[in-house]
């Protein structure tokens, strides 16, 4: 027996969400939308992601079939077919920030090219980074068997990949992109990583679940963090409307060789000083000076006045 058709009585539903619609574009100023869609796509997005990861890494995330006399041809053309797309990406957003904000430049497809050559020039810089911080979860976790293991299976290795590709896009102009990307990393690992924070070299999240990382952080060389540890804003100023000021530092400096252990929170423009380790669960909210030792026991009695 076939499946019966339900008349679902959408005339009249399709007709009060185009109310609704409209009446939202009334309010905020949008009854000039273009007819298309005219904003970045996160499904593409995703697709070029998973292009740029086996440009950069080909002989592991790569295509199954991919033989090594062939790996230069399969980079050429990924990056050829991921670059093309990411242009369009970003001349997108380009076009749409400037409707949006009344500017009637017309370099857009210029400044689009630009960024994404940038991009490709750096490619090279970046592999090295990222063989920095593969190499970082390697040696930096004892139940790693492989370098090609933590590449394969870690979500840290995989949501750091995503956050400097997103890093770029930020510091180009690109921030939509950027943020598109940074929360495709977060919804396939958990880690909440701004595209505007600042890493250095060879960081390392271990485990990874419910990290989150604010805009204005700035992390140094060979950090390590665990899951649910939080580098959170403490306070959200307002201007004299009520709205909250955006841009300003409010997020924590974390500087060299420091390990973060699972459940901390550390907030506000505090800096936590070279060599030390934060424990786990700690709730921390002024500066410690370099080589601390915080836990909570000995946190109960300071280090914060």
């Amino acid at each position: 027996m076939g499946m019966q058709h339900v008349n679902w009585q959408l005339d009249g539903i399709v007709t009060q969400l185009r109310a609704t619609r409209e009446q939202w574009r009334a309010q905020n100023g949008r009854e000039r939308e273009k007819g298309c869609r005219e904003l970045p796509s996160r499904h593409r997005i995703r697709e070029t992601l998973e292009l740029l990861s086996g440009a950069i890494f080909p002989m592991r995330l790569g295509p199954s079939d991919l033989r090594k006399e062939s790996e230069d041809f399969y980079v050429g053309h990924t990056l050829d077919r991921a670059l093309n797309a990411l242009h369009e990406e970003v001349l997108l957003e380009l076009r749409y920030m400037a409707r949006l904000n009344g500017d009637k430049a017309s370099e857009h497809q210029a400044a689009a090219t630009q960024i994404i050559q940038d991009f490709a020039d750096d490619l090279p810089s970046l592999r090295r980074r990222l063989d920095g911080d593969v190499m970082a979860a390697y040696y930096g976790d004892p139940a790693a068997r492989s370098v090609d293991e933590v590449l394969l299976c870690y979500p840290g290795v995989h949501a750091v990949i995503y956050h400097r590709i997103a890093h770029y896009f930020y510091q180009a102009g690109a921030g939509l992109v950027a943020r598109i990307i940074a929360e495709l990393a977060h919804s396939d690992t958990g880690i909440d990583i701004h595209p505007g924070a600042q890493i250095g070299e060879g960081f390392f999240i271990d485990h990874g679940t419910g990290v989150v990382i604010g805009e204005t952080a700035i992390i140094g060389n060979r950090v390590r963090l665990y899951q649910a540890v939080t580098l959170g804003a403490k306070r959200f100023p307002a201007d004299e409307k009520g709205h909250l000021e955006k841009g300003l530092p409010r997020h924590p400096i974390v500087e060299d060789d420091v390990v973060i252990y699972a459940g901390a929170t550390i907030l506000g423009r505090i800096t936590v000083g070279q060599g030390s380790v934060i424990g786990g669960n700690v709730w921390l909210t002024c500066s410690v000076p370099a080589q601390s030792n915080i836990t909570q026991a000995n946190i109960q009695s300071g280090p914060c006045p």
